[in-house]
C-alpha cells in the first residue's frame, strides 16, 4: 500500500523537543525499510523551511543535508497541473487549507492510499486517500497494514 508523510512527522523526527512526538516519528521512520513509501516535494520543501526557522533555528547547510538525506531514501514526487485543480477542489468543496490540500493531491496523484499526517482530516478518505494520524492512540489497521505489525 502506497502512502506519504506529511511534513510534520518529518520534522518530529528531528525536533527532539518534541518530547513523545519525537519518539513516535523516530519509531514510525525505522519501520519504512521495505515500504512503498513516497515523499511529496512539498514536503521535503516546508521541511527545510521549518528547520531554517527561527522556531527550530538549524543553519541551512544542515537542514539541506537533512533534506539530501531524506530525497536519498525515499523517491520523491511532485504536483502537476492537475494536484492544482485537485488541490483547489478540495479547498472550495471540503474546506481544507490549501497546503493540506495540496499534499492530499499530489498523494493522490502518486498512487497513494495513505497520507500520515497529525493535521485536522484524520480518517477522512477523498479520492481514494485516507488521512491517518500515526500519533493517534488506539489501533489502526490502515497504518499498521501500509508499515506491517510490529
Amino acid at each position: 500500500m502506497r502512502f506519504t508523510l506529511d511534513t510534520n512527522i518529518l520534522v518530529y523526527a528531528v525536533d527532539r523537543a518534541a518530547g513523545k512526538r519525537h519518539h513516535q516519528a523516530v519509531a514510525l521512520i525505522h519501520r519504512l525499510p521495505g515500504r512503498d513509501c513516497v515523499l511529496t516535494l512539498q514536503s521535503l520543501a516546508e521541511l527545510f523551511r521549518t528547520l531554517t526557522s527561527a522556531k527550530q533555528g538549524i543553519p541551512p547547510e544542515r537542514a539541506t543535508d537533512i533534506v539530501q538525506q531524506w530525497r536519498d531514501t525515499l523517491p520523491v514526487v511532485a504536483a502537476d497541473d492537475a494536484c492544482l485543480t485537485d488541490a483547489i477542489d478540495a479547498v472550495t468543496h471540503h474546506g481544507w487549507s490549501f497546503w493540506d490540500a495540496m499534499i492530499w493531491a499530489t498523494a493522490k496523484r502518486h498512487g497513494c492510499r495513505l497520507l500520515l499526517s497529525e493535521d485536522g482530516q484524520a480518517g477522512r478518505t477523498l479520492g481514494g486517500v485516507t488521512i491517518i494520524n500515526p500519533f493517534a492512540d488506539g489501533p489502526q489497521p490502515l497504518l499498521d497494514e501500509a508499515l506491517g505489525v510490529n
